[in-house]
């Protein structure tokens, strides 16, 4: 059992944490959370011996080891297997078999394991990093953000491992659905304070939103009361008839404690600028396949998709596969090598790149960086101000700022622009949990459209209805919910084994061969139903304007049969019966293509159903 009592930690004249105390018993999972800058990563650091309090006692028991997951990069092993194993606890340090399983899991490949560490990105050498805290078996884990660098397959393979993880877990982390799949317990950072509960972040967040409604009505209630007294007061110190109704008023207002105005505490409260179009379609794309020059393999072959005027597409896949490429291409940055590409001449595009970061010009202000994207000093305090960078934050240099500082002035030079076409790629990286929620709901309030790239999996069940997804061999669309495309489909990694023998005089259906099969049905079925959904869309949309130009014209043939207008009631009713002709046509027309809808959906069921009986 870890025992924090009465932690204090300042820096300089701010302080992080005031008389902080709570306990993480033997087992629990729990997750830190609050703003950025609020302290989390700090507290893990405070724990493990590399900060010092200001005052305050951590209390563990005798050997109780805890495992922190390190940012250095420099490695002392030749290979990856040799260096992993260094995360091995003693009495297990010849069983190299966890070490593969480990390293597996979070991404390297069999060829991986006889490789020099050093030459892995910084993004896969974190992960090594991971990997020797996961195997060290300590009694506390502390993980700070483990999903940054980390694709979807992933993190859902080490949600699935934390839950089986039988010892302590603190866990920072800015994907709020992480966080409520393997936490038993919150710890949230709240005013310089940590509260602890049982459950989600939802309930943590609710409970402290009541406390400090509470809170402020208490005080202005007080206030009121105070002012009363101190009025009475005023009005009868005089009285000598009244004097000791006076002076016991003077002691209860000298004993009255008065509660303090809670500060006001930054948040991301912003929308994305929409310039308006009149198309149904911003983009169209097709057979498009593009690879770097000296690669043997397209990172995107024969990909088709079109982008609707409201779309929410997320593209989705293991890293090194693509998608941040196709975002690329999409902006105009690459040229593909094949394909028609088709963007509407009004469409306007923004592109949110996290490389971007490191291209904003350190010696100018947030106000003059957001400024040069659109030109209007107001507008970009305006919109500085929105990113938390309110008064004379808004003239701080972006040198000295941190990176999710940073991350905020980038999406601010996209805020400052008219856009109806949005693509980000991962714009959750460096922002916590809250201006995650306000970075949601704003993409889910634009009007225009948006293609994102994303690992966390709230962002995809929230806003998703279609996808591009980056397995097997080549790209391919998904029309639906990301639930839906994890029941029908899912990721490869997480398969069941499936055995049989192939029939004979038949190419064997294994791994590889099964994603191509299907990749190429899902692509067929995409290109299919997709004109017959935008048909029978356009035709229910036909229909609802018909009909209520039937319900008007029942109206007015009603009231002037009432008033006797002879001739405007035969006008009506040539109308009428028009309009009830054009309706019966589009219900036949709709019926038509429900059917034949339907007929090929079916169609396509049957043959993932006969796939994966192959298997």
């Amino acid at each position: 059992m870890l025992k924090v009592v009465n932690l204090n930690k300042s820096f300089g004249a701010q302080t992080i944490f005031d008389d902080v105390s709570f306990t993480v018993m033997k087992g629990e999972k729990a997750g830190l959370t609050g703003r950025n800058g609020h302290g989390k990563t700090t507290l893990l650091k405070i724990l493990c011996g590399i900060e010092h309090p200001d005052s305050g006692e951590i209390s563990i028991p005798r050997g109780y080891r805890m495992g922190y997951v390190s940012q250095e990069t420099r490695f002392t092993r030749d290979t990856l297997l040799a260096e992993g194993s260094l995360g091995l606890p003693e009495h297990l340090c010849d069983e190299a078999w966890r070490v593969r399983k480990i390293l597996d899991g979070l991404g390297f490949t069999k060829e991986d394991m006889d490789r020099d560490p050093g030459i892995f990105s910084d993004g896969y050498k974190i992960r090594l990093n991971l990997a020797k805290a996961l195997l060290s078996e300590p009694d506390l884990l502390l993980l700070d953000e483990p999903t940054n660098y980390l694709d979807v397959v992933t993190i859902r393979w080490l949600i699935d491992f934390l839950n089986k993880w039988r010892g302590g877990l603190i866990l920072v982390t800015h994907d709020r659905s992480f966080m409520d799949a393997v936490a038993t317990h919150i710890l949230g950072i709240h005013r310089r304070k940590i509260r602890k509960i049982q459950g989600g972040t939802d309930k943590l967040y609710d409970q402290l939103l009541k406390e400090e409604e509470i809170h402020e009505k208490t005080r202005i209630n007080d206030d009121r009361k105070r002012k009363e007294t101190e009025l009475f007061i005023s009005r009868f110190r005089a009285k000598a008839r009244l004097a000791g109704l006076v002076q016991s008023r003077v002691k209860a207002l000298q004993k009255q404690k008065s509660l303090e105005k809670l500060e006001k505490i930054k948040t991301l409260d912003f929308s994305f600028n929409c310039r308006q179009i009149q198309a149904k379609t911003l983009l169209s794309i097709r057979d498009l396949s593009f690879g770097y020059p000296g690669q043997a393999a397209m990172p995107i072959r024969r990909l088709s998709v079109t982008v609707g005027a409201h779309d929410r597409i997320a593209v989705i896949g293991k890293n090194g596969k693509g998608k941040t490429t196709l975002l690329r291409v999409i902006a105009g940055e690459l040229t593909p090598a094949e394909g028609e590409f088709h963007l509407h001449q009004q469409a306007v595009i923004s592109f949110f790149d996290q490389t971007k970061i490191s291209g904003l010009s350190e010696q100018l202000t947030v106000e003059e960086e957001i400024m040069n994207s659109c030109g209007d000093r107001q507008r970009a305090r305006d919109v500085a101000g929105a990113m938390m960078f309110e008064g004379d934050d808004a003239l701080k240099r972006i040198r000295v700022l941190s990176g999710g500082e940073r991350s905020r002035v980038l999406l601010g030079t996209i805020l400052a622009r008219e856009t109806n076409l949005l693509l980000l790629d991962e714009p959750t990286n460096h922002l916590d949990m809250e201006s995650c929620d306000a970075l949601m709901a704003a993409i889910d309030d634009f009007p225009g459209a948006v293609i994102f790239v994303t690992h966390n999996e709230l962002f995809l069940h929230s806003l998703a209805n279609r996808f591009i997804v980056f397995q097997g061999d080549a790209p391919f669309t998904y029309e639906g919910t990301y639930r839906d495309f994890l029941n029908r489909i899912g990721w490869d990694e997480e398969a069941p084994e499936r055995g049989g023998d192939s029939a004979a005089g038949t190419e064997p259906l294994n791994k590889k061969n099964v994603r191509k099969v299907r990749a190429d049905i899902q692509q067929r079925r995409s290109m299919e139903l997709k004109p017959l959904e935008r048909k029978m869309a356009d035709i229910e949309a036909a229909l609802h304007d018909i009909e209520g130009k039937i319900t008007r014209c029942n109206s007015d043939l009603i009231n002037a049969s009432a008033a006797g207008a002879g001739s405007a009631v035969g006008s009506l009713s040539i109308e009428l019966h028009g309009l009830k002709k054009q309706a019966d046509a589009l219900y036949d027309e709709l019926d038509s293509l429900t059917g034949e809808y339907e007929s090929r959906t079916a169609g396509f069921d049957e043959e993932l159903k006969e796939l994966e009986v192959c298997r």
